[in-house]
């Protein structure tokens, strides 16, 4: 008894969880779409209505309605979630990190290391690693990114020259991919390293270092706060 009511409590306190994440979704998406609400109604409306009537046709509108609900149910999750996506997109496009945001979540097989390059002007590369072989994602101003891609490239080229670099530069000019569609041109390269060889460039991009493995860090205790400096170098008699 005690096990079924903890399952039913912790099935109890997963739903609310979900109802709330779903409704702060909604709120977010309906900022810069207002009209994702009626959309996906009629959506759902026209899904049901079509079914139903095609039940009283055949002479089985219970389970024509049945299905009707169904599939109206998934049409209607299926529109809300890329009109929810398309949002999300849209708020998060020209912030900076944003190329990063999307790369963290393309998916399992692809290993990401965010800024491994940035200049002055916080125009940034970003890697994946996958069986696509090595993906350099620029975010930025497109000419500063071309010098900043080709040191990277340049960085690279003794350590893993077996594998395939591709470099993207996020944005919606010519010869750009536009940051709602990385996601997808990163899942359509072609696949052409296998999973040990994968493994192997990851291991020797590690041992490389990136940008913030690279950053020099003072040895040493970090003085605690209001600690004063001692004048003229702090030297020991």
């Amino acid at each position: 008894m005690a096990r079924k009511a903890n399952s039913n409590g912790a099935a109890g306190a997963e739903n609310p969880g979900r109802l709330k994440q779903i409704a702060l979704t909604y709120k977010m998406t309906r900022r810069v779409d207002s009209k994702v609400g009626l959309v996906v109604a009629g959506v759902g409306i026209v899904v049901f209505g079509v079914l139903l009537a095609l039940g009283f046709l055949i002479g089985h509108p219970v389970y024509a309605g049945i299905l009707g609900f169904l599939l109206a149910f998934l049409a209607m999750a299926i529109v809300f979630g890329r009109r929810a996506e398309r949002a999300a997109f849209g708020q998060m496009e020209g912030q900076p990190g944003a190329a990063a945001a999307v790369l963290d979540n393309v998916g399992r097989g692809w290993t990401v290391t965010p800024a491994v390059a940035m200049n002055r002007s916080q125009d940034v590369v970003h890697r994946a690693v996958g069986k696509a072989g090595i993906v350099l994602v620029g975010e930025g101003n497109p000419n500063r990114l071309r010098g900043l891609l080709a040191a990277e490239k340049k960085r690279m080229a003794r350590t893993v020259a077996d594998a395939p670099v591709h470099d993207i530069v996020v944005g919606d000019g010519e010869g750009q991919v536009p940051l709602k569609k990385l996601r997808t041109t990163l899942l359509k390269l072609p696949r052409v390293l296998p999973g040990a060889q994968v493994t192997a460039v990851n291991d020797r991009l590690r041992a490389l270092g990136d940008l913030m493995s690279n950053m020099p860090i003072p040895k040493g205790p970090i003085p605690g706060k209001g600690m004063r400096m001692p004048k003229g170098g702090g030297k020991m008699r």
